[in-house]
């Protein structure tokens, strides 16, 4: 009897322990709060129990308590990537380095019109595997024309297929997305009608979603695509958001004000319109993206697209399936291989991407190209834009820079070397203003019954090191990151641990 109470009694002493351990807080001192909301910055401390932030302020120790000495640096919400393509190959690299190295603790994906469908599942599946940071979703216009119209997508749709694509939509809300999603320049979203998309956006009204698209042109018929989406705002009356603004005609370059002061007389109107920014000069997209038309024989379209829309030396390829030897050289160094016409090695380089696309349906990815395609000044006028967030439209394995650097780079270039930003504001657009933007609820701000997603970053130091010479080089000068609670990255690595959760819609 009693080396049975004996027993019971170090079982009840081990219970103990573990329970005060998982009731243990983690107390933030010494660090300089950015709270994503805009306000300035203040020196307090900030208490962590679970996966939420339960105080801020002057706090004093408690026993059990783990405590982070953040000696001066700044503490900020973890930054929310309004749109990202990082969740490919995500089970691959489920530490997500490239993201929390730069302390994004957030992704958006399902954009330009391609997600998981359906995301009951997808979502299923990050729960029971969850990556080092958390997921949020919109449904792929493209990914549910592709179900209704499979291969027969090169026309209008039926209705009898538009109201497939609503069911399947529904669904997905009724899951959790964040809305439609659109990609307008690419196939099949490229060749659907106005009317089309128009109805699918009033269904994702219906179940208190949103729209976001990468618009039908972002070039030469800019204006009637930007015309567009404001139409679908004003008809559908939902927020509406423009996928990495930008202006990519030769023609144009310095219109931005006249593009934003459209955009700001749409909301004058009560049209609900913001957009997202990525701070480079250059896309990555593929090789059909600048031949509207798809006639890949057409010589005066493939010349008029490297003169005005990019050049022949700007025009890198990224993924080329059917010859990965070409990855990493452009169109120029191309044609000059063969010695031929740089618009001609374009065209046949595109035919031959299709060729093997359509001898290869299992590729996910057949071709991919970085394009330069605008200018500094432009793209400073909309990251200042009061409705604009920052977006990487990035990938973890890719060869554009600003998978690895984009959220880093705002703070290196924007903030310090510019000074067009301040910290405050750079932050709230990396935060709250995203999470308000895209109907994010619970994160995004340093208060307390917000979730614990942090960054811990020396705003004097914290810097992008990848360019297109080392496109996968990681951020520095982000110190610790936090998701929902958990430390995920520090002392320049991952940690290992994968507390990311599923975002689902904010309940209207």
């Amino acid at each position: 009897m009693t080396r049975n109470l004996h027993r019971l009694s170090i079982a009840l002493g081990l219970s103990l322990l573990m329970s005060s351990a998982a009731l243990a807080s983690t107390l933030i001192v010494g660090a300089r709060v950015v709270d994503g909301t805009g306000a300035p910055s203040r020196a307090v401390s900030v208490r962590l129990d679970g996966d939420r932030i339960v105080a801020v302020g002057k706090l004093a120790r408690k026993p059990g308590d783990t405590v982070v000495d953040a000696k001066g640096l700044v503490l900020a919400p973890g930054f929310i990537d309004a749109h990202s393509h990082h969740d490919r190959q995500a089970e691959q690299t489920p530490d997500m380095t490239p993201l929390t190295a730069q302390g994004v603790t957030t992704i958006v994906v399902g954009e330009d019109g391609e997600s998981s469908f359906p995301l009951k599942t997808y979502f299923a599946g990050l729960e029971k595997a969850p990556l080092a940071i958390n997921v949020a979703s919109y449904t792929g216009h493209g990914s549910l024309r592709e179900r209704a119209m499979g291969s027969d997508y090169k026309r209008a749709a039926t209705p009898a297929e538009i109201a497939a694509m609503q069911a399947d939509l529904t669904s997905d809300l009724q899951a959790g997305s964040l809305g439609l999603s659109t990609g307008l320049e690419y196939d099949p979203g490229i060749f659907s009608t106005p009317d089309e998309v128009m109805a699918l956006a009033k269904t994702a009204a219906a179940g208190h979603g949103r729209y976001i698209s990468h618009l039908r042109s972002e070039d030469v018929k800019l204006d009637a695509a930007i015309d567009e989406i404001i139409a679908i705002g004003r008809e559908a009356k939902l927020p509406v958001q423009i996928s990495h603004l930008k202006i990519a005609i030769v023609d144009r370059w310095g219109q931005a004000q006249q593009i934003l002061a459209k955009l700001d007389a749409a909301r004058a109107q009560g049209v609900d319109i913001t957009a997202d920014v990525y701070p480079y000069e250059y896309w990555q997209s593929n090789l059909a993206v600048l031949l509207p038309e798809r006639d890949f024989n057409d010589l005066a379209a493939a010349r008029f697209a490297l003169t005005k829309l990019t050049t022949p030396a700007g025009m890198r390829l990224a993924v080329f399936a059917p010859d990965p030897s070409l990855v990493g050289k452009t169109i120029a160094d191309i044609a000059a291989e063969r010695q031929a016409d740089p618009a001609e090695t374009y065209l046949a380089l595109t035919r031959q991407s299709e060729a093997y696309h359509l001898a290869h349906p299992e590729v996910d990815r057949v071709d991919a190209v970085i394009g330069t395609a605008m200018t500094e000044a432009d793209i400073d006028a909309f990251i200042g834009w009061d409705h604009a967030v920052i977006c990487s439209d990035g990938m973890t394995h890719g060869l554009h820079p600003r998978g690895f650097g984009a959220f880093a780079r705002i703070l290196r270039v924007y903030v310090r070397e510019k000074q067009a930003l301040t910290l405050e504001r750079a932050v709230h657009k990396m935060t709250a203003q995203t999470a308000a933007q895209l109907g994010i609820a619970e994160r995004g701000t340093l208060i307390p019954g917000a979730f614990a997603d942090l960054v811990l970053l020396d705003p004097a130091t914290v810097a992008d090191r990848s360019d297109i010479a080392h496109p996968n080089a990681l951020a520095t000068g982000v110190a610790k990151v936090w998701v929902n609670g958990v430390l995920v990255f520090q002392d320049g690595r991952a940690t290992g641990a994968h507390p990311g959760a599923v975002v689902r819609r904010a309940a209207s």
